[in-house]
């Protein structure tokens, strides 16, 4: 492994590390205020949403948003299936048979 590879995770653990240590010596005496909490919650939508996103939208690196775009049909059908059942097995799994039933038929 590169050193250069070596310290960016050195990096990376010491920025998380701190970070938590950090809120948790802030918010021991005093708890999390409430205002705060309300927003937290808003915290992985936002992350997922911007992991997310790129993929189904430029999975070719540029802006596609045609029906042969299959990552992002396929998210589609994810999406409406989440509305529908609520359930992440059942998300997962029809989001998967869309991208390969549109994969390997080629539509």
């Amino acid at each position: 492994m590169r050193t250069e590879m070596f310290w960016i995770i050195m990096g990376m653990a010491a920025v998380t590390f701190f970070t938590r240590f950090a809120s948790a010596v802030l918010f021991q005496q005093t708890g999390v205020p409430a205002w705060f909490e309300r927003w937290m919650k808003h915290v992985p939508i936002g992350i997922l949403t911007a992991l997310i996103m790129p993929s189904l939208l430029l999975p070719k690196g540029y802006l596609d948003v045609s029906i042969h775009n299959h990552y992002l049909l396929a998210g589609l059908v994810a999406t409406v299936a989440t509305y529908f059942f609520r359930n992440a097995i059942v998300t997962m799994s029809l989001g998967l048979v869309a991208m390969l039933s549109l994969r390997f038929l080629g539509v």
